[in-house]
Parts: structure tokens; sequence; C-alpha cells
């Protein structure tokens, strides 16, 4: 009788072992959804273009930032210039900067009036890549 009530017990053990580390699979499943939700997609049919940024983290990291209408978009469009122009510098030259950083250049056209919005997230966006990456493009 002592031997069963002992491999139940340890039965039991095993089996709330392997409970816990179910319930910590699934709070990993999620993680990819996080990621998802974490994509912004702005886009603008009249004028051909569309922003996507695809990062983990911004969009939690961009709510603790100055909000909308802080800066002034001339402002904005002067600094995104600067990054763009900066940053698809370093994109050209995969031997002196990481290729995995810079993957892809930015067709940000200066004479185009994207608004408030685009300027905005963009100009965040460098912000954010620069102290995530512990970059200077400035």
């Amino acid at each position: 009788m002592k031997n069963i009530i002992s491999i139940l017990i340890l039965l039991l053990t095993i089996y709330s072992c392997s409970s816990t580390q179910n319930t910590n699979t699934s709070s990993s499943i999620k993680n990819p959804k996080e990621v998802v939700n974490d994509t912004i997609r702005i886009a603008n049919d009249s004028l051909e273009y569309e922003i996507i940024i695809i990062e983990p983290g911004f969009q939690s990291w961009l709510v603790s930032q100055r909000p909308r209408g802080y800066y002034g978009l001339s402002y904005l469009e002067i600094r995104n210039r600067i990054y763009v122009t900066n940053y698809n510098i370093r994109v050209n030259q995969p031997q002196q900067y990481n290729p995995s950083i810079y993957q892809q250049r930015i067709n940000y056209n200066p004479q185009t009036k994207y608004g408030y919005e685009v300027n905005y997230l963009l100009y965040n966006y460098f912000v954010y890549f620069e102290q995530r990456y512990k970059q200077r493009l400035r």
C-alpha cells in the first residue's frame, strides 16, 4: 500500500511539472502575435507610397515619446531628410556597416508631401533605431 501511495505521489508530481511546462510553452506561442501586433503600416494610394515599420517593441516605445503635434512638420521633414540620407549611405556600404541592421534603402523624397503622420512615425522610428542598435545617424 505504501508503494502505491508513493508511486501515485511521484506520478502526480511528474504530471504537475509537465502541466507547468505546457503553460510556459503556450505563453511563448503568444510572442509571435505580439510581433505581428507591433507592425505599423501607413499607406496612401493617391501618392503611391507605403511605410511599414516591423520592429518588435517600437509601438510600445512610441507611446512613451512626445505626442503628435509636439514637433512641427518642417522640423520632422528636415530631421527625416538627414536620417534617411545617412541611413541609405550605410545601406550602400555593407562592408563598413552591419548589413543585418541596414537591410533596405528607404525611398524618401523630400519634394513629396507625406503629411504629418508619416513624418512623425519615421522620425520616431529613427530615434528608436538609434537607441536600440546604439547607432548615431545624425
